[in-house]
């Protein structure tokens, strides 16, 4: 495993050495940093590894010496470092194997109503809530890029960002179906309804990234809908983007000049697009993991909120709370750590194959 390692230590030593010759080249020298900043960890659990590794195999020549104290000194230092060594090699594993490299991105977030009609569309609205209170938890922003919102104060639709470092690591797992279970507010038998909500989770994606000619959109401007009276806009104001190839269609109404709405529906398209292109990558080469927690699959049904049990059910890990009000107030973590738990130990399990297979 150290051999993996060798040329990674090789360019941490070049970034030193050119960072000391880059200058006033501001650009070049925050390129570098950045590129330093994301392997460090790597050359210095190694370094640890190593010197570990050495003192083992000086404490197993000393267990042959004639001196009995020697051998036992040799012996205590042996059964303090082999854990060490465990633990060191299964974070070299952890840090060498293959990431999502998304995972430190800001995210779009997109909610729907589905199956339910304004009891779904008041979920989604729940949802919203729920999101938004996790951010405040983890101290992330999160700005609303679009809405539809129906009578009743639910969402048909809603598309905001949350902005934070490793948002989407936290958040890509949240993709897929959430159903709830519970008597609508517009029920007057008491009867429980079961309704559905769709989220989608994209990771934010620089123009640089992914370009879209303008010959692959249609863009109509049209003015914005409003609840009547000095919320409507008199001018044409509202961005509707169609992407041509796909026939994605993303629409922004709720900033005040054209140049906004087109800007944040942008945003969303290219999100949406490198999505797709990142679905098919891991399609063709079968990347796309066994689990469920790990297939971003958005038809499959995730995650179950029973209001009259108080009970929120994670299908994919088989993990419920009974505390569904906490779960509703932004309390995920429950939640998150355990599908990330999973998603790294079928991670690992992979690296770990791969490893056997090479030899």
């Amino acid at each position: 495993m150290l051999d993996k390692t060798a040329g990674i230590e090789a360019r941490y030593e070049e970034i030193n050495r050119l960072l000391n010759e880059v200058g006033e080249d501001y650009q070049r020298a925050a390129e570098l940093a950045k590129e330093r900043a994301e392997i460090e960890k790597i050359v210095n659990t190694a370094n640890a590894y190593r010197q570990v590794l050495k003192r083992l195999e000086e404490a197993a020549v000393l267990q042959n010496n004639e001196d009995e104290e020697m051998r036992l000194l040799a012996q205590a230092e042996l059964d303090e470092l082999l854990p060490q060594s465990e633990s060191m090699e299964k974070e070299l594993k952890s840090l060498l194997s293959p990431k999502d490299p998304r995972d430190e991105r800001n995210v779009i977030v997109e909610i729907r109503g589905g199956t339910g009609g304004e009891e779904a569309a008041l979920f989604a609205s729940d949802l919203f809530r729920m999101y938004s209170r996790y951010a405040e938890r983890v101290k992330w922003k999160l700005e609303v890029l679009s809405q539809n919102e129906t009578g009743l104060g639910g969402f048909k639709e809603i598309i905001f960002t949350i902005k934070g470092k490793g948002a989407y690591s936290h958040l890509k797992y949240e993709s897929g179906v959430h159903r709830v279970q519970r008597v609508p507010a517009t029920e007057a038998q008491g009867r429980i309804h079961t309704s559905t909500v769709t989220v989608v989770v994209l990771a934010e994606v620089d123009e640089i990234e992914i370009n879209i000619p303008e010959s692959d959109i249609r863009v109509d401007i049209y003015r914005s809908a409003g609840a009547g009276g000095q919320n409507v806009q008199k001018n044409s104001t509202a961005i509707r983007i169609t992407h041509l190839p796909s026939g994605i269609v993303v629409a922004c109404q709720d900033e005040r000049s054209q140049l906004q709405n087109r800007l944040r529906a942008m945003g969303i398209l290219r999100a949406r697009l490198f999505d797709i292109e990142q679905q098919k990558r891991q399609t063709e080469l079968e990347e796309i993991r066994r689990s469920q927690a790990g297939s971003g699959e958005r038809s499959e049904k995730i995650r179950t909120y029973n209001y009259p049990q108080s009970r929120v059910t994670d299908h994919r890990i088989n993990v419920s709370s009974f505390n569904l009000a906490a779960v509703m107030d932004g309390e995920l973590n429950q939640f998150i750590e355990e599908l990330s738990m999973r998603a790294e130990s079928e991670r690992m399990a992979t690296a770990v194959g791969e490893d056997d297979s090479d030899d």
